[in-house]
């Protein structure tokens, strides 16, 4: 494969040896001309400066000879075997010996591995398992720990969990973002840790998501004060790395002023055609986007730029170090989580959702070892005027005979006329609804949703999805067991009117600007404001984290008390950290400003 890094529009989408996607692969460079019209930008960074961010395989084996002894960390789905032979090939012209120690020897055979992690892996069948126990070492025999240096130019022990050899010297961590391993996972280039085969995507995406990044993640976090320098191995033919007291630097920038995280796209059954008409530099041959990651930060990165040349860390890497600058008074209750998530829900021009419900508290704390659940909350950012929102149940619901109902259309593939059971409310731009756990829920066809809600988002459990098959012609896991052992059958008759549909209240009102309360359920941790202005605004923080998107307006500049300024077009979704203490919103537009801000209760 021969990519050229300097121009994302030469970037092949679909490298059926190496990833299976339509998306472009993010440019190792970008010059100014990207984005020059303005709009929503879909690689949004932090400049450091000049000198920051160094690019290619022969300048980071120039740093490697200098410290002769060194470790190569790094995270899942890494080519190491490509890694290696770019920084040999430099090395051998310069005639250098190179003692290369490779962790993959030491890790356990793969049938005590599969054994290890079997407990958390549920039923083969399952959708969903059980977040780890299990530490990082647990994958490795102790023959690791007595690896030693021999008098080669140049010792190296490479590949995950170098760190746990004790060796003390420096140490590169390389970094792959979580949309580029899923990619990757789908192609079958990659396997799961420990693992000889490729299984296929869905166990994959499993053993990664209650296992793999679980282990990984503890081990990034405990090892972040021996890192000398991070890399970004989401390209094969490259790598750009910086050295970690220039990233810290620029994460302590960004933990008291703003930030934006790199969203990512993805088609689905449902999908709809709003975010191929409104965003420009994604693949538009696809045959539709059902998601954007705007930010569900367990899959989420943050760019840096310097030079031109970018570099993308996990953003749990920000949380690591800066939790308290990024959440102020919540830090203590959610540690290195960050509890909001923003995502979009593309049906213009597409399909309903599935009806679908999620867990509890408790339930799925017992069950998942998630630490907190998906309370939701659909904000209608766009819609036509057919559009609908299914919420909450009819007065008349019958549980029995809704699950009969259900299990015979799953049995018999026979559609069900949804609405005997189900409410349907016409759904209007700027509409919230409220979807706590347990909510009989979906967005209908004709929507473009923000999806406001908790952090957690892979526990929905699914009751009718429709009688299709999802974009391979396989049919999508419906869960009525694991819905029906959470669905608030209460949640019916006017009591949804009352209770799930926000009530917009004007709270604080001057000439030109309107405070407007989006109220949230009681059973929410966080809340919504919609801030409308003809010129301008400041806001205070008070130690909390806010998330906001301009929802109406062409764009906003937001100047945080550091002096710190950034544009933000129609749709972009950027943070406040609580650090920030203020900042004023500028609208740059002609016609009234509208920003949704979510915050912690």
């Amino acid at each position: 494969m021969n990519i050229d890094t300097k121009d994302y529009k030469q970037i092949e989408s679909v490298d059926t040896e190496v990833r299976k996607t339509a998306q472009f692969l993010m440019p190792a460079k970008l010059d100014n001309a990207f984005n020059a019209n303005g709009g929503y930008n879909v690689y949004p960074t932090c400049a450091l400066g000049s000198g920051k961010i160094f690019n290619g395989f022969d300048s980071l084996a120039q740093y490697i000879i200098e410290q002769k002894i060194i470790l190569i960390d790094g995270y899942a789905g890494l080519f190491w075997g490509n890694i290696r032979a770019r920084l040999q090939d430099y090395f051998t012209e310069n005639g250098l010996k190179v003692n290369w120690i490779s962790t993959e020897n030491f890790l356990k055979p793969t049938d005590e591995i599969e054994k290890l992690v079997a407990p958390f892996l549920g039923e083969f069948e399952s959708v969903w398992g059980t977040k780890t126990t299990l530490s990082l070492n647990d994958f490795y025999d102790a023959s690791l720990t007595g690896q030693t240096a021999d008098d080669s130019d140049i010792n190296i022990i490479i590949g995950i969990g170098a760190v746990l050899s004790g060796w003390n010297v420096p140490v590169i961590y390389i970094d792959l973002p979580k949309n580029e391993l899923q990619f990757r996972m789908r192609a079958g280039s990659i396997t799961n840790l420990g693992a000889v085969q490729v299984n296929e995507p869905f166990q994959m995406y499993k053993r990664f998501y209650f296992v793999d990044w679980v282990v990984l993640n503890n081990h990034k976090k405990a090892i972040q004060d021996r890192i000398a320098v991070v890399a970004d191995g989401q390209w094969p033919e490259t790598i750009n790395w910086i050295h970690k007291a220039d990233l810290v630097e620029g994460l302590n920038r960004i933990s008291k002023s703003v930030f934006r995280v790199r969203p990512w796209f993805e088609p689905g059954a449902w999908g709809g055609q709003w975010i191929k008409e409104h965003i420009n530099n994604i693949n538009k041959d696809v045959v539709n986007y059902a998601w954007s990651f705007e930010m569900i930060v367990p899959e989420n990165g943050l760019v840096f730029e310097s030079d031109g040349n970018l570099l993308e860390v996990s953003f749990d890497t920000l949380m690591f170090s800066n939790n308290k600058n990024v959440l102020g008074k919540h830090a203590e209750r959610f540690g290195d989580e960050f509890p909001i998530r923003f995502d979009f829900l593309d049906t213009f021009n597409g399909g309903n959702l599935s009806i679908q419900c999620h867990p509890s508290v408790k339930y799925i704390q017992e069950n998942f070892g998630e630490n907190i659940t998906q309370d939701e909350t659909y904000y209608i950012l766009d819609c036509d005027d057919n559009a609908r929102v299914y919420l909450g149940f009819q007065d008349s619901i019958d549980p029995a005979e809704f699950r009969n109902v259900l299990e015979d259309s799953q049995a018999t593939s026979t559609e069900i006329q949804i609405e005997d059971y189900v409410q349907s409310h016409p759904a209007k731009k700027h509409d919230l609804f409220l979807i706590p756990n347990g909510t009989v829920h979906s967005a209908g066809s004709g929507n473009m949703v923000l999806e406001i809600s908790a952090t957690p988002y892979i526990f929905t459990f699914k009751m009718y999805d429709w009688v299709r098959l999802d974009l391979d012609g396989n049919p999508r896991p419906i869960n009525i067991d694991h819905a029906f052992n959470n669905l608030d059958f209460n949640r019916k008759g006017k009591q949804v009117y009352r209770e799930l549909i926000s009530k917009p209240a004007v709270i604080e009102q001057a000439e030109g600007y309107q405070l407007i309360h989006m109220s949230t359920h009681a059973e929410h941790f966080y809340d919504v404001h919609r801030m409308e202005f003809d010129n301008q605004t400041t806001v205070e923080t008070n130690n909390v984290c806010h998330v906001m998107m301009l929802v109406e307006g062409q764009a906003v500049q937001l100047e945080t008390a550091d002096g710190t300024k950034q544009e933000f077009a129609y749709a972009e979704t950027f943070v406040v950290p609580a650090a920030a203490g203020s900042y004023t919103l500028t609208n740059l537009g002609k016609g009234r400003a509208k920003v949704i801000k979510a915050f912690l209760k």
